[in-house]
This record gives C-alpha cells, sequence and structure tokens, in this order.
C-alpha cells in the first residue's frame, strides 16, 4: 500500500562537487530524516549545508520533506519551489510539491505539478495515481479513473490503485464495476478494512444487504470504527 506521503532521495557520490563539508551536513540531516526520525535536527543540518552551498538543490529538496513531516507545508513548498529552480527537471520536487499542494486543497496546482512529474517520467506510477486524488475531489470522476488504469497498467499490484478506482466507480454508479475493483484490493490485502466499507457501501446499492452487512462486519474485526455505524444504519 501507499504511504500517506512519498519521499524519494537522489544519493550523491562521495565526491560531489558541492564539496565535502557541505556534503557531510547533507548526509548528517539525512541520517537524522530518514532513520532517526528527527526531523528537527534533519532541518538544521540541512541548514547548514544550504548555507554552505546555496545551489545545492538536493538539501532543499530533503529539507522540504523534513519540513512537511513537520506539517510545515508552505515552508515545505518554498524549499521544492528552490530545488525546482535549481534543477528544472527534478521529477521528485515536482512531485513531491504536488502532494503538498494536495494536502492543501489546491488541486489544480497539485494536477499541474503531477502532470510535470508524468512528462519528466512517463512510467512514474505513483504520480499518475496522485493525479487521479485531485481529479476525484475536483468531481473529474473519468479523468480519475484513466489515471488509476495508468496506475494500474504500470503496477498492476498495488492495492490503492484499485481502491481509489472503485470509490471512482462507485460515484459513476458503477456499483459492479467498484465491487470488482474492491474484490482485488482485498484479494491483494486481506486486512484492508477500507476496502470492505466501500465493497459494502456498493454491494447496498445493489440491494445486497445481507452481504454488504457482512463487510462491515469485517471492516470492524479490523478495526474501522466507522463500520459499526453503518450497522446500526443499514443492518439493524
Amino acid at each position: 500500500m501507499k504511504k500517506a506521503f512519498i519521499i524519494f532521495i537522489t544519493v550523491l557520490s562521495a565526491y560531489n562537487v558541492y564539496g565535502q563539508n557541505a556534503e557531510n551536513h547533507y548526509y548528517d540531516g539525512l541520517f537524522k530524516y530518514k532513520l532517526l526520525e528527527d526531523y528537527r535536527g534533519a532541518i538544521a543540518a540541512f541548514n547548514k549545508a544550504i548555507e554552505i552551498n546555496p545551489e545545492y538543490a538536493i538539501a532543499y529538496k530533503s529539507r522540504g520533506g523534513a519540513k512537511s513531516m513537520l506539517e510545515d507545508y508552505r515552508g515545505a513548498i518554498a524549499d521544492f519551489n528552490k530545488a525546482i529552480e535549481i534543477n528544472p527537471n527534478d521529477t521528485a520536487a515536482y512531485f513531491n510539491r504536488g502532494f503538498i499542494k494536495r494536502v492543501l486543497k489546491d488541486y489544480r496546482g497539485a494536477i499541474a505539478d503531477f502532470n510535470k512529474a508524468i512528462e519528466l517520467n512517463p512510467n512514474d506510477e505513483a504520480a499518475y495515481y496522485e493525479r487521479g486524488i485531485p481529479k476525484f475531489n475536483l468531481e473529474d470522476y473519468r479523468g480519475a479513473i484513466a489515471d488509476f488504469n495508468k496506475a494500474i497498467e504500470l503496477d498492476p499490484n498495488d492495492t490503492d490503485n484499485y481502491q481509489a478506482r472503485g470509490r471512482t466507480k462507485h460515484k459513476l454508479g458503477d456499483y459492479k464495476g467498484a465491487i470488482a475493483d474492491f474484490n482485488k484490493a482485498i484479494e491483494l490485502y486481506p486486512k484492508y478494512a477500507d476496502a470492505y466499507i466501500y465493497r459494502g457501501l456498493a454491494k447496498h446499492k445493489l440491494g445486497q444487504k445481507d452481504s454488504a452487512c457482512l463487510d462491515f462486519s469485517k471492516a470492524g474485526e479490523l478495526g474501522d470504527e466507522n463500520a459499526y455505524n453503518l450497522i446500526k444504519e443499514i443492518c439493524n
């Protein structure tokens, strides 16, 4: 399954042109960020790397990632902006900036960034999935399905792609198609509580009350608190 946020880090060689001191601070920050989850410490180290070399693009990108983990989204966007200014072909910077824009509900801005990420890397499965989400939020359901279709083509084993496409089909009233997608998501990840919830809702729309209620029960068993509200509302 996909994580709530995806950060791409490009590892520099030990002898890059930015100089050993800046690089040492960068790797100190990377260690704190990725291994210790010490995001404030990581930011301090990236600050030092940038102070030594203000054109250190990857340090801005990594600092943006650390800021995002602290929910400093505006600061993260500023860092991704700088990384893109230095390196306009940095696919990950566009991807990460698009993700933050989506969190901030700037859906059109997010789509523009994912467009650029896909332009730079047409085989980036995650970028198609992520572009589909703001399209869904803008009620461009057919456009979202097209993106989820492409994501599934590129990675047929990612449960979130099927879950997202199933929810979109549900919005369009294609309940049988939605159920097929939720079936696949559950096949790939049998503990996917959310997939049971939405499959149950689709079954309910088709008049399959008993089967829907069993799905809600399974979701509750897996820890979804909303499942029992649905059981009270629909099943009892």
